[in-house]
């Protein structure tokens, strides 16, 4: 995990996929549907709910190389700010950034 911003009604994650294999990494649609999954049941609990709780599809994309990285974690890191939520990103505490910003 390189970086994650959990909004009010979104959530941003920038991650490396694990190799299954050498050479072969684990789908973006397995890692997906597993943690929708999971975060939908700890939700679920939470809440005291039932029922979906994650919309349908993703939007996904493939990083492919160091600056589009960091162009891509800022713009992650800085949606918080961009919807008027913090002046600061690390003001907001359902944000990660595993690298010094």
């Amino acid at each position: 995990m390189h970086a994650f911003c959990v909004m009010p009604n979104h959530v941003h994650l920038v991650y490396t996929p694990l190799e299954e294999q050498e050479g072969k990494y684990v789908s973006l649609s397995k890692i997906m549907h597993s943690l929708k999954r999971y975060t939908a049941h700890e939700a679920n609990l939470i809440l005291g709910r039932e029922g979906d709780f994650w919309q349908h599809g993703n939007y996904d994309h493939y990083i492919r190389d160091m600056p589009e990285l960091d162009r891509i974690i800022k713009y992650v890191l800085y949606n918080p700010c961009k919807a008027g939520l913090v002046d600061e990103w690390i003001k907001w505490k359902w944000s990660y950034c595993k690298y010094d910003m």
